[in-house]
């Protein structure tokens, strides 16, 4: 049985599997683990070449042994398990080198994956391994309640939770390798943390002198350097000189654990085996570098001012164009700006739809109009190296209010022309953002995000609120209120919420419209009696009943909200107006 007093440190990690068996086989599992069954000499021999490198630990073959990754039922994943877990047993025989449980991310995660990660995890236990290897997570989510569930059951278990970060510190689904690692450290079941995978040794060596390490064994397996694809072939630059001498030098950074991950090879290892006697090892944590950070001028962000001195500003969401026609689009923006609006909050592609981009869009009206731009951003259609790129543009041209959306998924009809990206939601994007204003921007960006006061379960509603303003949202951008409900929801919202509230309110301009509202568009809903007052009646009879509806229920929300968000149907700026021009102060 292990206990942590027995492992011998610095402990050094196998290398690669997934990367190097299709070098070593044959005949290739589309997934290496299914090799186990099928190939299991090679992966015998895999293990074998990093024992007599000299690893003094190696990883058991069952890093995508979940029913998802191998895209089968939980028999065979067990049996891919135990024959993973002989293999590895096999191969340290009469050796000192231990076998760790390696267990991988379930992608798609939801409630289910926790109870197949125990059951994982039970096979293990079951056949004598209790040291565990939790790698290439992106986030805590549930490995504390794993790693609980494991000492509960051996508390000589030895637990390592890895995060995979890239070279900005930052997740695949935006969480900040650092906050990970902290909270992670905070786990009395948790006994090691650290990184692996994504990046390279040089790359994560920087990030970790810009860190607070936590007082805890710290692990690191970086990647053999960075990959280059040729012919749907993966293949890593680095040697195993350049390799060896970068991640030998973690030492001297307190790091306690190394290996290698993806494009390291046996020979990796054996270099640092047999050159680790050449550095010197630590527990002493070095200190943190200061934050090379780029002071530019300040700017005033003059939205987030109003409402901090209780001014209740008036925003309006105002779609861009769908073509290239941005003249009447401009004109309806400046019609809006001589009302009194004080902000123009524009939609990203709403609904899925193409429409100009909401950022360049944001830029023009800054520019050309001088009213200030509030830039829905949505995680539909970019990854987190694109959504940070579009940040630092952002706040280079000082739009510095921005609204983290998660997206409408993209219609059935067009997902085979069409693909979402959904890499990370909007808390995670918050996150993102929160991230940079801490460690890039002299001007923080204002963190807004969606609060839908229509909700069927608006107890739910609320706490994913709440989380959304741990992750750094200062501002909530209300569905319409519509209904006596919305106005009753938004009550529960001012006491339990933290934020400011910019209370949405969306005139209904026809019958017609009505109808498609209350049944169509998500996160809305309306009052029978409303419907029913647009029966029959011509436009201009409709207008007004809209400015009289609309200005109502802003009156009804005026002691509940912090200012008022506009949402324009149709283009319809002359009732917006209308309706700024009667709550203007």
């Amino acid at each position: 049985m292990t206990k942590i007093q027995n492992i011998k440190f610095p402990l050094v990690f196998d290398g690669a599997m997934g990367t190097y068996y299709p070098d070593k086989s044959k005949r290739i599992m589309p997934e290496c683990e299914m090799a186990n069954l099928f190939d299991s000499e090679v992966i015998y021999e895999i293990h074998k070449e990093y024992v007599d490198a000299g690893a003094m630990a190696i990883k058991t073959n069952t890093f995508q042994a979940n029913t998802v990754s191998l895209g089968t039922d939980f028999s065979v994943v067990k049996n891919v398990i135990e024959a993973g877990l002989s293999l590895a047993k096999r191969a340290v025989k009469n050796t000192e080198t231990l076998v760790f449980a390696d267990i991988g991310p379930i992608p798609g995660h939801d409630e289910n994956s926790i109870d197949e990660h125990k059951e994982i995890i039970d096979i293990f236990l079951e056949n004598g391994i209790n040291d565990f290897l939790f790698e290439t997570f992106s986030e805590i989510g549930t490995l504390k309640e794993l790693a609980k569930y494991i000492k509960a059951k051996d508390e000589n278990a030895f637990i390592i939770t890895s995060f995979a970060v890239g070279a900005d510190g930052l997740t695949r689904t935006g969480g900040v390798g650092e906050d990970l690692l902290s909270e992670a450290a905070k786990s009395t079941d948790i006994d090691a943390v650290g990184f692996n995978c994504v990046s390279g040794p040089l790359r994560l060596r920087e990030y970790i002198e810009k860190i607070n390490l936590p007082e805890k064994i710290i692990s690191i397996m970086p990647n053999g350097g960075y990959p280059t694809v040729i012919k749907n072939r993966t293949y890593y630059s680095a040697n195993k000189d350049y390799f060896s001498n970068a991640t030998l030098q973690f030492l001297e950074y307190g790091v306690q654990i190394i290996g290698g991950c993806c494009g390291t090879r046996p020979e990796f290892i054996r270099e640092i085996t047999e050159r680790i006697s050449e550095y010197r090892y630590t527990k002493t944590r070095p200190e943190k570098k200061k934050h090379a950070r780029l002071e530019t001028p300040y700017t005033e962000n003059l939205f987030r001012n109003k409402l901090e001195h209780g001014k209740k500003p008036i925003v309006v969401e105002f779609d861009p164009p769908k073509d290239l026609n941005m003249k009447r689009y401009m004109e309806n923006v400046k019609a809006l700006s001589n009302s009194g609006a004080d902000g123009i909050t524009i939609a990203d592609c709403p609904v899925a739809r193409v429409r100009v981009d909401a950022s360049l869009t944001a830029y023009k009206i800054k520019n050309e109009i001088g009213i200030e731009p509030i830039v829905h951003m949505t995680c539909r259609d970019r990854n987190v190296n694109a959504s940070k790129a579009l940040l630092l543009g952002l706040n280079l041209e000082n739009i510095l209010n921005i609204i983290t959306i998660t997206g409408d998924p993209v219609p059935t009809a067009e997902k085979d022309e069409v693909k979402s990206v959904f890499q990370f939601n909007s808390t995670k994007f918050a996150t993102l953002v929160s991230d940079m204003n801490e460690k890039v921007f002299t001007n923080k960006m204002n963190i807004g995000g969606a609060l839908n006061l229509n909700a069927n379960k608006f107890d739910l509603e609320i706490k994913r609120a709440q989380a959304k303003e741990k992750a750094g949202v200062n501002v909530f951008y209300t569905q319409p209120v519509i209904s006596k409900t919305a106005v009753e929801n938004l009550k529960i919202a001012r006491k339990e919420l933290k934020s400011y509230i910019m209370g949405g309110v969306m005139p209904i301009v026809s019958y017609k419209n009505a109808l498609f509202m209350n049944s169509e568009a998500s996160g809305i809903r309306l009052d029978d009696e409303i419907i029913e007052q647009y029966k029959g009646l011509e436009r201009e009879e409709a207008s007004r009943l809209a400015v009289e509806i609309t200005s109502d229920f802003m009156r009804q929300i005026a002691d509940y909200v912090d200012g008022y968000y506009i949402i324009t149907p149709f283009s319809r700026v002359d009732i917006v107006g209308e309706l700024i021009k009667l709550f203007k102060k």
